[in-house]
């Protein structure tokens, strides 16, 4: 596809394939090709720079997420995962931004690091978690090197794509109100409102503030809302923290205190601790839930997410096609192995990107500028720890409802999309996994169309789903059955 065949016919300042090229042009504008999108080096800077902005609150919830114990009860260094945030997220982000020279930026994808926190970490040690971060990226990029990954992605229903997207909003906000201590274990029920039915605290109520100021802040239309809420509520904290005497042991991440200089060296201590295999223990059926498992977690907002911002950018065509988007879906795949080795998660193209379109990026040198800004907090780990778990937790509540959103696609009349869709959704907080929400689905997507009489309607891709989500389901009975310990 060359690039010409999917210019845009206009653009917002009114430049288009027929406008004429300005002689004499910077090796810049020749390389990003700046001046053919209608844009100029004064807009690209301004777009990475705002998508940056809108995005950087990645920097304290992923190490939110990943952090804790692995298998082994071993602790991960916080400071190593901001900075295996921070390099995951500069080094794919640039590699999009020179390579895909579209104005895309990634890093951690909640999703993939849920997956990571509550599924894979506490059966096997990190450094095989991250392994299979590293094969779940791979799968990703040969399902795009053969044109697979349109074809799933056209064989799933939309509907229990936007069912997944819910219940992982849903999973997400969870793991938010837990870490905030906003919800806890029960004694008298499975959960609780605080440790006994109350809020205990100054933290969680710091907490509670933080969330309604970036709801507030979000109605507002205020750019960067999830990110000026967590620097109000880490200020607010820190306030409360100096003048109230508050038992150090309250705060889930320790008091919001600068321990040493604001600037330090990166972490790379969790960098390249990958392992494949030694998954004995797991099971064989475990580990090829888990890869898929993660697949699914990265793969459906990435294609919507290039092709809409690309749209945004009056990039793509009417048939959403794109400059670099093979590239671009290539990157994401990428974005996988690059995050396992980093330690980071598996990387994946942020919505945020449509900030900086909107500040008129057009091309790749908007990425670049997003990626060297992720670059320079490698420097900066001590002043992003200050931030106290409480309120970067607000933020995942936030994305969470933001998430949500999707249930206005869903036609809630049809039993047969409604049931598969609740049951996506519900289950996975209702049980901590993402698989259980998606096989779920899948199966009572399939039975109820079979009950129609529409079991043609489900296709050869999703009964083939579905028989291996039954397995899963009966794997505890069948090993019994078998004689298999």
């Amino acid at each position: 596809m060359t690039q010409q065949s999917v210019e845009p016919k206009t653009s917002p300042e009114g430049a288009g394939p027929g406008s004429r090229v300005p002689a004499g042009r910077s090796w810049l504008d020749r390389y990003f090709h700046i001046s053919e999108r209608g844009s100029t080096v004064a807009r690209e800077l301004r777009g990475g720079v705002t998508t940056f902005m809108a995005m950087a609150y990645i920097l304290l919830l992923n190490p939110l997420i990943l952090g804790g114990e692995d298998v082994n009860g071993n602790l991960l260094s916080q400071p190593g995962l901001i900075t295996a945030t921070a390099f995951a997220a500069a080094a794919t982000t640039l590699l999009m931004g020179f390579v895909g020279k579209v104005p895309l930026a990634l890093a951690a994808g909640l999703s993939v690091s849920g997956v990571l926190a509550s599924q894979v970490a506490p059966s096997m040690t990190w450094p095989q978690a991250m392994g299979m971060c590293v094969i779940y990226g791979v799968v990703i990029c040969l399902l795009v090197v053969t044109g697979l990954r349109e074809m799933i992605m056209n064989a799933i229903p939309l509907a229990l794509k936007h069912g997944i997207t819910m219940g992982i909003g849903l999973f997400i906000a969870l793991i938010g109100l837990y870490k905030a201590g906003f919800v806890h274990q029960g004694k008298a029920t499975p959960v609780s409102l605080g440790p006994a039915g109350e809020l205990a605290g100054w933290p969680v109520l710091i907490f509670c503030v933080t969330l309604l100021l970036i709801f507030m802040l979000q109605a507002r239309n205020i750019p960067g809302a999830i990110l000026i809420g967590i620097i109000v509520g880490t200020v607010v904290a820190i306030v409360i923290n100096a003048i109230v005497d508050i038992d150090p042991k309250t705060w889930s991440s320790g008091p919001p205190e600068l321990e040493g200089g604001a600037v330090s060296t990166p972490d790379f201590s969790l960098f390249g601790n990958v392992e494949f295999g030694g998954w004995g223990d797991v099971g064989v059926m475990t580990v090829g839930m888990i890869v898929f498992t993660l697949v699914l977690a990265g793969f459906f907002d990435a294609m919507a997410t290039i092709i809409g911002v690309g749209t945004e950018a009056k990039l793509a065509d009417d048939k959403g096609r794109m400059p670099g988007l093979s590239k671009a879906l290539f990157i994401d795949g990428a974005g996988g192995v690059i995050g396992g080795v980093a330690s980071g998660s598996g990387q994946t193209v942020f919505v945020e990107s449509a900030t900086g379109v909107g500040e008129g990026a057009r091309t790749g040198l908007a990425s670049a500028v997003t990626g060297l800004f992720f670059a320079a907090c490698l420097f900066f780990t001590p002043l992003t720890a200050i931030v106290p778990t409480e309120v970067a937790s607000a933020a995942l509540v936030v994305i969470g409802a933001m998430m949500m959103q999707n249930a206005r696609h869903v036609d809630w009349s049809d039993r047969s999309v409604a049931i598969p869709v609740f049951l996506t959704v519900v289950l996975m907080p209702f049980t901590y996994t993402i698989t259980t929400g998606v096989a779920a689905g899948v199966i009572a997507y399939s039975a109820i169309k079979l009950a129609q009489g529409r079991a043609r309607e489900v296709g050869a891709f999703m009964w083939g789903l579905t028989v291996i989500f039954i397995v899963f389901f009966a794997l505890n009975p069948i090993e019994s059955w078998l004689g298999v310990h």
